[in-house]
């Protein structure tokens, strides 16, 4: 799970643990995720695909509670084939995981036009309006592709969202025939990769005792309930979404795993109370490479906030934390940490219900800086700064780093 706002280095960690798992699940979100992979001098971008799908011994499950856009699962299963990778032997998708339809994107560009300067900052992938049909029980499942009377459902939700647009003022005339020819086209590409009932695959390898890695997208502080409302994203990105993303009973999760970077960074609008507007920042997001790997958006940076990631701990019961991009913040003199928030004039550690109802203000500790990491190989020979660094963020949280990331490449991993 990633603990922050997204971009935490989740697929670097699916990838590098998958050899120790069966099965690699994804159990929320659509699109609007980007999983970047560095390995071999490639990167490697996936949207909808689970990270495990580059190790052959991991079969790789998308579940019940990711949304799916046809056009963009084919073209990542396109640049997988291109890489040698037959998707349709390591993949499966769950029946009733729901589809991203043409209009639920023309309805998430309307919506967010709509908003004006209190834009959400979505991907404007359609994630949302799916989800939200979803919840109504409007929405079209990729089990209903096998049966005959599908092109009649599409139509009907189809002529839902026109009325919805029309309210809107949005023009789709020109824009959706083309969109719905390669819609389709890229719906009947997909016939290859098995469709299953998730929830008994999952079971049986439960009684097989299969080790599965339940991969999560986004990050916890855009989770739909918990996040920083309303700037968040439209799905349980927490440890209970992988429950009822995948048809687990919460008593078969065994470990959580919490990913966070050694700082912070966020795409789109709401709340950043570390957000550096400063000449570090701009370091952060230069050295970080820190521009959004599905929309290429240049990420706001901040320093590490340790009340947000001691939330994100509790509310999702994490076991073991795994810090990345350690190395982002090697050669500078100093770093800070957030260790409380002023607000209103009051100290506080826990997050606000609304952020931006208050006069909030970060409490910072400055620790030293830690030099370059590059000929670091083990745990224990990192400086000690950064060492020191590990120790305030455990103590803090309560919580073990058992891994640290010094670089984008797999064999940049310093288990502990």
């Amino acid at each position: 799970l990633g603990l922050q706002w997204g971009d935490e280095g989740k697929g670097k960690v699916v990838d590098v643990l998958t050899p120790q798992y069966q099965v690699v699940a994804r159990f929320q979100g659509g699109p609007n995720a980007g999983h970047t992979l560095v390995f071999e001098g490639r990167k490697h971008v996936l949207h909808t695909v689970p990270s495990g799908i580059f190790r052959a011994t991991a079969k790789n499950l998308i579940g019940n509670g990711v949304v799916i856009d046809p056009i963009v699962l084919q073209r990542e299963l396109a640049a997988l084939t291109e890489q040698g990778i037959q998707a349709a032997e390591r993949l499966m998708i769950s029946q009733k995981a729901h589809l991203i339809v043409p209009t639920h994107r023309l309805l998430d560009a309307a919506s967010e036009k709509a908003k004006g300067k209190n834009k959400i900052g979505s991907t404007l992938k359609g994630i949302g309006p799916a989800y939200m049909d979803k919840t109504g029980r409007n929405g079209l499942r990729m089990g209903d592709t096998l049966h005959p009377d599908f092109k009649e459902k599409y139509q009907a939700l189809k002529t839902k969202h026109l009325h919805l647009l029309e309210a809107y003022g949005q023009e789709w005339q020109q824009e959706l025939p083309a969109e719905e020819s390669k819609w389709f086209e890229a719906l009947d590409s997909l016939r290859n990769i098995p469709l299953v009932n998730g929830e008994y695959f999952i079971h049986r390898c439960f009684e097989q005792d299969k080790r599965i890695l339940a991969e999560g997208a986004q990050g916890s502080l855009l989770d739909i309930d918990f996040g920083t409302y309303p700037y968040v994203t439209s799905s349980n990105t927490t440890c209970a979404g992988a429950c009822t993303g995948l048809g687990l009973p919460p008593s078969a999760i065994g470990n959580v795993i919490g990913i966070f970077k050694a700082y912070c960074t966020r795409v789109g609008s709401g709340p950043f109370p570390t957000e550096l507007h400063d000449a570090t920042g701009e370091h952060l997001r230069e050295k970080g490479k820190e521009f959004g790997s599905t929309t290429g958006r240049p990420r706001r940076c901040g320093w590490l906030d340790l009340p947000a990631l001691k939330f994100a701990c509790m509310i999702n019961g994490v076991s073991e934390l795994i810090m990345m991009k350690a190395d982002v913040l090697a050669d500078l003199a100093s770093v800070k940490v957030c260790t409380a928030y002023l607000i209103d004039g009051k100290e506080t550690a826990e997050l606000p219900y609304q952020f931006e109802a208050h006069t909030l203000e970060p409490i910072y500790r400055e620790m030293e800086g830690w030099n370059n990491l590059e000929k670091v190989n083990l745990f224990k020979d990192l400086p000690q700064a950064l060492q020191q660094y590990i120790r305030l963020i455990e103590e803090y949280v309560q919580v073990p780093v058992t891994l640290v990331s010094t670089g984008p490449g797999r064999e940049q991993t310093l288990f502990r």
